[in-house]
């Protein structure tokens, strides 16, 4: 589970202006975080089923706005892409 001052530090590295909660990539940020730290749980408790298909539809959610953020600007996509160490 993400703490509070994790997701307040992801919204800070993240954010696109002032005040800014709720951008895509603030969005994708923080999905990403949760899903490495759930990825770290289920390494040690693989037979958690129930928190493996939570995982697989924030994975599904991080999608589509990565797919979303395609279609709107390209260069915010691969800028976000490049940060968070992620690929399509």
């Amino acid at each position: 589970m993400i703490t509070k001052e994790q997701k307040t530090t992801v919204i800070e590295a993240n954010k696109t202006h002032e005040g800014d909660t709720g951008s895509p990539e603030v969005q994708i940020a923080i999905l990403t975080e949760r899903i490495r730290q759930l990825t770290e749980h289920l390494k040690q408790h693989p037979n958690d089923d129930h928190s493996r298909l939570g995982m697989y539809k924030m994975v599904g959610k991080r999608r589509r706005l990565l797919d979303y953020l395609t279609r709107k600007d390209i260069e915010r996509y691969r800028a976000i892409i490049a940060k968070l160490g992620i690929r399509k």
